[in-house]
């Protein structure tokens, strides 16, 4: 079994939607993310999907039944689930069902379409300017689980604090995760505050209650759940596969040195639930296909996966060859007009273990995963200094602290730094998609 490969990949599909032609949008006809927006002035929720910088609104499309014609091919269930956001009707559609209505939307807005005016006519109504409307969270999340699965990123921080024993014995036979905090989970562009919290700087004297003075990102990847398992019901890594239902940038905001006191004995806790950041729009699996790649190669000497977490798709196209990279822009780089300055650039598919992994293995108790739970992937950090996803390890531990183009150095972030992900995926005869921005700007 391959990924599914079709016409809505063509990379000479043009659009009538002049601006999603452009070779530098993330979001061609090829790409078409799902996400919610809403309208300043009503403030109504609604399902959309972007289209080079326009919204097409499928949820008033649908509504109004103006849609029929375009839609025609779209099952009855399928249209339903674009009246209703809030239930993640969507997220629980089926892999077919979804590719179903992908095809209908590539289609709609295919350039050269025998009946292309009649559709204009019926969709131009309900395409607005994308910087006119509010992104809203994509999903209603119920849940968020963030995993740790970039041995690079593991190998350098356990060389921290554990210089002679890196990797705990358990790394390389385990998807290593923690249960996150959804109700902070927040939309790009959200300012995200300071934290207090117990903190010790001097490890001779006891902790003290005070802002961070280590705040850190982490540059990740979210994976969205689609469809249910009851309780008790585990998933083989095919299911798993199925289950993904998309792909958005996340930034799981951390707290560095309130992380060091409280991780023990139970791990991470208040130095990560204050603000996760994620993209507005969805990748659906559907558009990543061509840029499957096999799952991480492990070197000689470690161990196979487990049967309940080894499968030939998986081995095969496991992994998401996405690009992504970090850039900073700090309160004096604003003042003088100055760019954001890239920190780094890392792989999605450096990871260790794969989304499916990830799934099958959360669900592998028996625990029941429902439409729209999030997956973070933990810190995406590849072999190279450069491709370090996180300020940790960039500074090691503050160590070596970053010079930016204005002269400031950053060992952590400041007040006024915003930080932007940014993520794309390239492979030669398929045309460039991207996720856009996950931006946040600390107060």
């Amino acid at each position: 079994m391959k990924p599914i490969i079709d016409r809505t990949h063509d990379a000479t599909r043009t659009s009538w939607v002049a601006s999603a032609n452009d070779p530098d949008t993330d979001f061609p006809i090829q790409n078409l993310p799902f996400g919610v927006f809403s309208d300043p002035v009503d403030d109504i929720p609604r399902i959309g999907v972007a289209i080079g910088d326009q919204i097409l609104d499928l949820t008033t499309c649908v509504e109004q039944g103006l849609g029929d014609s375009v839609f025609a091919t779209v099952d009855e269930e399928t249209l339903q689930s674009l009246f209703v956001f809030a239930g993640n009707d969507v997220a629980d559609l089926s892999p077919a069902s979804r590719r179903e209505l992908r095809h209908a939307l590539s289609d709609a807005l295919w350039a050269d379409h025998p009946d292309v005016e009649e559709n204009k006519a019926i969709l131009s109504d309900f395409l607005f300017d994308a910087d006119s409307l509010q992104p809203e969270l994509p999903f209603e999340i119920g849940d968020y689980t963030d995993f740790y699965a970039s041995v690079f990123h593991a190998t350098n921080v356990g060389s921290m604090f554990r210089p002679d024993n890196p990797l705990l014995p358990n790394y390389k036979y385990i998807p290593i995760g923690y249960h996150g905090r959804a109700s902070s989970i927040v939309i790009s562009g959200t300012e995200i505050r300071r934290p207090h919290g117990q903190i010790r700087p001097n490890p001779d004297a006891p902790p003290e209650f005070a802002p961070t003075r280590s705040l850190d990102y982490e540059l990740e990847m979210g994976i969205f759940v689609s469809g249910f398992n009851e309780l008790g019901k585990v998933l083989t890594m095919e299911e798993a596969e199925a289950r993904i239902f998309g792909l958005c940038l996340l930034n799981d905001w951390s707290a560095r040195d309130m992380q060091a006191w409280e991780y023990q004995p139970l791990g991470p806790f208040l130095a990560k639930n204050f603000a996760t950041s994620i993209s507005p729009w969805v990748v659906t699996a559907e558009a990543l296909a061509p840029f499957r790649t096999p799952a991480f190669s492990r070197p000689e000497g470690d161990p196979a996966p487990l049967a309940y977490l080894d499968g030939e798709f998986n081995r095969n196209f496991g992994g998401f060859d996405v690009t992504l990279e970090v850039f900073l822009l700090t309160e004096r780089m604003r003042k003088e007009g100055l760019a954001p300055f890239r920190l780094s650039r890392g792989g999605f598919k450096d990871l260790y273990w794969t989304p499916a992994q990830m799934l099958a293995h959360h669900a592998s108790n028996g625990c029941n995963l429902r439409p729209g739970d999030l997956l973070g992937s933990g810190t995406v950090s590849g072999p190279e200094k450069e491709s370090r996803g996180c300020l940790l390890e960039l500074t090691w531990r503050g160590a070596e602290p970053l010079t930016l183009p204005t002269g400031e150095t950053r060992k952590f972030l400041e007040t006024g730094d915003e930080v932007i992900f940014r993520g794309f995926c390239e492979r030669d005869g398929f045309r460039r998609i991207g996720f856009g921005e996950c931006r946040g700007i600390i107060s």
